[in-house]
């Protein structure tokens, strides 16, 4: 098969960049040694209960600020449902709760019940920083990296408030904690921002670059926070969508072992089954470590380089608890997203992030229950060999965060009725982050911004996108950085890149809340409602017991049904296609008719979409 572009990994920015390129019709393949695309983003089931993976926190979907994804949906022309959260998330710290309101005017109203002595300082702040986020990020939009920006465009942009931005870029190389001794003397305080930068971007304020964190501070209020309605299956799911629509192919469950070269120059990749595939244009999504320690053959590369790329230093590795409670266990004032700082004088175990978006999508789970994910560091030896002790870790690591969240949800032991916990080595097994850092390299001070891979590498074919290069992590900035990887593809083959256009027709609908089953779908014809519906019982099993010897990919197929992906998924059910025998026999093997007695109803779903797609 002949392709125009490769891509390396279907994470978010991967996803973003293959999509783009499809949707100006070149021949694109992403390949991603998970079965399901997204990367952090997505799904998977346990029983009837639907889990996200780790990316939920989600912003970039807002009418104002640094809004990408609405940006790359209204370039896709694809319709995506999502929903806003009435606050940003909440904070807990030091016993107070911080409400994260949308308005930042309310909430420093907020913070300055906490610092009362800071309350004109801390308005000041917020008042500095969004005039310069409004005079650099919304009235100028730019939806490219810094490091891919045309210099006729910044200038424009800097000759339009030159005060602003002669502070913004005077920000570039100084840390946080000196943005913030501008204002502030409060030790506490600094405490407080610190958490924020871990969060943000994985480093304390003293790592923390100055421009980035004035950016953070402000831009999440502006734009708001989102969750796709349904579920995170349906961001990287549409983007999937786009993809095979437009002639793409994904190649999931398929390793690149390497990055081929010939005359010195990267020519395409070698697949973990011996297959190679070829493209005059490849681009990489995944961390900096896995390129030049894994991919490119030091023969091609200095030694300089790959040192650059060996020291660059990691964000602390993580732990996840997914679990199942009592709905009557979370009180009515809880917020979908809240931060419990355990310590507030250093970074320990204590401090995870705790996502209840059950709260305001109620498609997740039944209704008497509400899921609960929490993620936050660990700083143990995982590398252990031993079986038995990896299982004995994980249920003290289980045991662990469920008496953190006990600490602010009283009787929380005693109302799981379902856990399990994805240590680093879980995470880099399904997403190929090296370590379980889940943000990649820190965005601190010597490696942040310029410092890390750019879009364009040391070959002009060779593309880079993702936690590792300039933008740093974050679904809105990964997703940047996917555009950009994309435009810059476009501009070397002399085709128009995606730039925002003010009349844009908008793809993004942003639906009431709480979300139920009955709303999902709405806007689909009955067929096509009832077809969605039935797929999305699916449990897209990780070892399928339905196709068990069987090549043919009912999991996916489902999985892209779910999403509207009804091509994608007549070009799965082609690559093996069964009889209706081998249909039958699926269903009677489905995990859900042997523990629940009630198949999925594949033969219904193959039948529907084997129509429509004709």
């Amino acid at each position: 098969m002949a392709y125009d572009v490769i891509v390396i990994g279907a994470g978010l920015s991967g996803l973003t960049a293959a999509s783009l390129l499809a949707k100006r019709q070149l021949k694109v393949a992403v390949i991603d040694k998970n079965y399901n695309p997204g990367g952090s983003c997505g799904v998977f089931r346990r029983g009837s209960v639907t889990f996200d993976n780790g990316a939920a926190m989600l912003y970039g979907f807002g009418t104002n600020g640094f809004n990408s994804h609405r940006f790359v949906f209204n370039c896709l022309e694809e319709p995506i449902d999502v929903i806003k959260h009435d606050l940003l998330y909440t904070v807990v710290f030091k016993g107070h709760r911080i409400p994260f309101w949308p308005d930042v005017d309310r909430f420093a109203d907020e913070l300055s019940k906490v610092f009362p002595a800071e309350a004109e300082n801390i308005h000041r702040f917020y008042r500095d920083m969004s005039t310069m986020y409004h005079h650099i990020m919304v009235e100028s939009p730019n939806y490219t990296t810094p490091d891919e920006t045309d210099p006729k465009t910044g200038l424009k942009s800097l000759l339009k408030h030159p005060v602003s931005y002669a502070k913004f870029l005077g920000y570039l190389n100084k840390s946080a904690k000196s943005l913030l001794e501008k204002y502030f003397s409060d030790p506490d305080i600094f405490k407080f921002f610190d958490k924020l930068t871990s969060t943000y971007c994985y480093a304390t304020v003293e790592e923390a670059p100055a421009i980035m964190a004035a950016v953070m501070f402000v831009d999440n209020h502006i734009g708001g926070s989102y969750y796709p309605a349904g579920s995170t299956l349906f961001l990287p799911g549409k983007l999937e969508k786009v993809i095979e629509e437009n002639g793409g192919d994904m190649l999931l469950e398929r390793e690149v072992t390497s990055i081929l070269f010939e005359d010195g120059k990267p020519t395409g990749v070698q697949l973990d089954d011996g297959s190679q595939l070829r493209a005059p244009n490849l681009i990489y999504s995944g961390t900096v470590w896995n390129l030049y320690g894994k991919l490119i053959d030091s023969s091609y590369t200095t030694e300089v380089r790959r040192s650059w790329a060996k020291n660059m230093v990691p964000t602390y590795p993580s732990v996840v608890l997914y679990s199942v409670v009592d709905r009557d266990i979370i009180p009515q004032d809880t917020q979908p997203i809240e931060m419990l700082v355990g310590n507030p004088d250093q970074l320990d175990e204590s401090e995870v992030t705790a996502y209840i978006l059950s709260i305001d999508d109620r498609t997740l789970c039944a209704d008497d229950e509400h899921t609960v994910l929490a993620i936050g560091p660990t700083f143990e030896n995982w590398e252990t060999s031993d079986p038995e002790t990896y299982q004995q870790m994980k249920k003290k690591e289980q045991a662990r965060l469920i008496s953190v969240l006990e600490k602010r949800f009283p009787n929380f032991a005693s109302a799981v009725r379902y856990a399990e916990v994805a240590t680093p080595k879980t995470i880099e097994r399904y997403t190929m982050k090296n370590g379980g850092a889940v943000a990649g390299p820190k965005q601190m001070l010597g490696q942040h911004m310029f410092r890390r891979l750019h879009t364009k590498s040391e070959w002009d074919n060779l593309f880079c996108c993702g936690e590792s290069t300039v933008m740093g992590t974050g679904t809105p900035t990964v997703t940047t950085s996917g555009l950009s990887a994309a435009n810059a593809v476009l501009k070397k083959l002399g085709m128009q890149p995606f730039v925002y256009q003010q009349d844009m027709k908008n793809y993004v609908r942003i639906v009431e809340k709480p979300f139920t089953d009955q709303m999902l779908y709405d806007t689909y014809s009955e067929p096509e409602k009832k077809t969605m519906r039935l797929a999305k019982q699916c449990r897209f099993c990780e070892h399928p017991s339905c196709t068990k010897n069987s090549a043919t990919d009912i999991r996916g197929i489902m999985r892209r049904v779910a999403a509207g992906n009804f091509v994608g998924a007549k070009k799965a059910w082609l690559k093996a296609p069964a009889d209706l025998l081998e249909l039958e026999v699926f269903e009677k093997k489905c995990i859900c008719a042997v523990e629940d007695g009630q198949s999925i109803a594949i033969k219904e779903v193959v039948s529907y979409f084997q129509k429509v797609t004709r």
